[in-house]
């Protein structure tokens, strides 16, 4: 799935690579096993293996850092985020921040259905996600405070839920291509179409497949055409048949290395995604960072705008649609947004727990 992720967005969004790893600290792999983790389904697990990666040493303050649906903790150390944060003078220098960022449940080398459980490993949703990284950067790690909780697409969404669960357990939020409501609309359509693609593929047989459903690979790819790339920027790359029709065969060449089971549980786990209920509880400076032609949380909705200005210290950064700009996909890219998050780490109050 990364692999797919990582195409698709070489494909949309043109990136310098002017900063690379060798820039900052070379990352470093953890793993933590969360003893009786139990699920919001009454499920326990007796052992719950969370694997997460560290860039800068741990004297340094704690950000924590979330991936989206089916990425992992690789996915964020590229040239567009990466390169454009953690180097020195980077809004998140390594030098001084401790930057953690788990692979969350379902997701990376965390535990999943692959593993041996398949179908049958426990139903997680967003709230046990959060819960695990929370006993993971706490127990695991040791840290009692954090200075920034920042994620993007099912990150940010997290980040919404990290507000309202443990308000006082950082400084600043940032969550990024989300919007604290419900999971509904079109997102959630899209999202059930795609799903419901794969478990009525005969290939499938109820999680129990011998090789890889061959209709998963047309669910996913219509999946982030209709969500993801922006109108301008497709407008910009496929001005033609010729040229969409190229997008399209490029698209379905390449190869799905996403476990079925681990893409159905990944994007499931979204369905009773709604923290609205709690954002008064929110302590922190946040900073929403969305972007004006996201496919999936529409800003023209007002929804985030209303839920914003219920949180004290709130507000919201809309990057403007541009050609540059690739719907979903462009908070990937952090050269939108750096001057306005380096703007809140220096603003934002220090307190401790």
């Amino acid at each position: 799935m990364i692999r797919l992720c990582a195409a698709l967005a070489i494909a949309l969004v043109s990136i310098p690579l002017k900063a690379m790893a060798a820039d900052y600290p070379a990352p470093q792999d953890g793993e933590w096993i969360a003893r009786d983790f139990k699920f919001h389904t009454g499920e326990v697990m007796p052992e719950l293996r969370l694997h997460y990666t560290t860039v800068g040493a741990a004297t340094g303050q704690p950000v924590l850092v979330l991936h989206g649906s089916g990425g992992s903790a690789a996915s964020m150390l590229t040239p567009g985020f990466a390169g454009e944060l953690f180097g020195p003078g980077q809004p998140l220098d390594a030098a001084k921040y401790y930057i953690i960022i788990p692979d969350g449940i379902g997701h990376g080398q965390s535990a999943k259905p692959s593993d041996v459980m398949r179908a049958s490993f426990p139903r997680y949703d967003y709230d046990d996600m959060v819960d695990a990284q929370y006993r993971m950067v706490t127990e695991g790690l040791g840290i009692k405070h954090l200075r920034l909780v920042i994620g993007n697409s099912m990150g940010g969404m997290h980040t919404w839920i990290w507000g309202i669960r443990y308000p006082q357990m950082m400084d600043a939020l940032v969550p990024m291509a989300s919007q604290p409501t419900a999971m509904a609309a079109r997102n959630w359509i899209l999202r059930r179409t795609m799903l419901e693609t794969i478990r009525n593929d005969p290939d499938y047989n109820n999680g129990n497949y011998t090789s890889q459903p061959r209709m998963m690979k047309y669910a996913i790819a219509a999946y982030r055409f209709a969500s993801a790339g922006g109108t301008l920027g497709y407008q910009t790359l496929a001005p033609s048949a010729a040229q969409a029709d190229k997008m399209v065969d490029e698209q379905l060449a390449l190869p799905v290395t996403a476990d079925a089971n681990d893409y159905i549980y990944q994007w499931d786990a979204s369905h009773d995604y709604d923290p609205s209920a709690g954002l008064e509880k929110i302590e922190a400076v946040l900073l929403a960072i969305n972007a004006a032609d996201d496919e999936r949380n529409p800003p023209e909705t007002g929804v985030t705008e209303a839920a914003v200005k219920r949180i004290k210290n709130g507000r919201i950064y809309l990057i403007p649609a541009s050609t540059e700009t690739r719907g979903h996909l462009t908070t990937g890219n952090a050269k939108f947004y750096a001057k306005q998050l380096q703007e809140l780490l220096q603003t934002a109050p220090q307190r401790s727990m």
